[in-house]
């Protein structure tokens, strides 16, 4: 049986958010994992076990990207998902592209607020995500949940960490690799803002199951970029 070794990271709590999903949910499926994959022995995933590693980063420009370097270096991973939390969000985000920039008048978790510029200076524009979001966003169809495609990650910590991802997997031999924002968890059903805590479990079991079915079987660039 073929293993697949995932790296999920997340962001340390956010100041005034009391249950942080970017923290919750990787430790969750590190620690329950998410098989069964499939129950269907003609799926690509019959023969195919995955091992969840979860990060934690605080939101830091200098620091954050650092700390998954190193848990990608410790743990070698064919998959590698990011998650952070965009408190106005009324479902999961799912992030096309990273641009090469950083532009906020914000502090970080350092207390600074880095100049406006590029943040790789020989770097290209922007990097389109390794996940296959057309193949998510119809799990999560599938699934009830709610969820939209993002055109960027904003210009703070999340987009920075994203850029670095990608440029990393760019000199991969062979790495899928993308960033998921989260909703708020909202417990109740149904809900106008945000998703319960077992939906964005859900949501994110299928991101890392429809990337490893496409690490597995490619179908194509178009599968990408939905």
């Amino acid at each position: 049986m073929q293993e697949l070794s995932v790296v999920m990271s997340g962001f340390d709590p956010y100041e005034d958010v009391e249950v942080n999903p970017a923290l919750i949910v990787p430790d969750t499926l590190a620690a329950q994992g998410v098989m069964p994959l499939t129950d269907d022995q003609n799926d690509p995933l019959h023969d195919l076990s995955v091992r969840v590693h979860a990060v934690h980063m605080p939101v830091s420009f200098a620091k954050a990207w650092p700390i998954l370097q190193n848990a990608l270096d410790e743990y070698k991973p064919n998959i590698v998902i990011a998650t952070g939390l965009k408190r106005a969000s009324r479902g999961i985000l799912l992030e096309r592209c990273a641009a090469n920039i950083k532009d906020t008048n914000r502090p970080d978790a350092d207390n600074r607020i880095p100049r406006h510029g590029v943040i790789r200076d020989d770097g290209p524009a922007a990097y389109w995500t390794g996940l296959p979001l057309n193949a998510i966003i119809g799990a999560f169809a599938q699934d009830d949940i709610a969820a939209s495609l993002s055109s960027n990650a904003g210009t703070f910590v999340c987009n920075a960490l994203f850029y670095k991802l990608q440029d990393w997997a760019a000199r991969q031999e062979r790495t899928l690799s993308g960033f998921v924002n989260l909703p708020p968890v909202d417990e109740h059903e149904h809900s106008q803002h945000g998703l319960t805590l077992d939906q964005q479990l859900t949501a994110c079991r299928d991101v890392i199951r429809e990337t490893a079915r496409y690490y597995v079987k490619p179908i194509g660039v178009n599968a990408l970029i939905a």
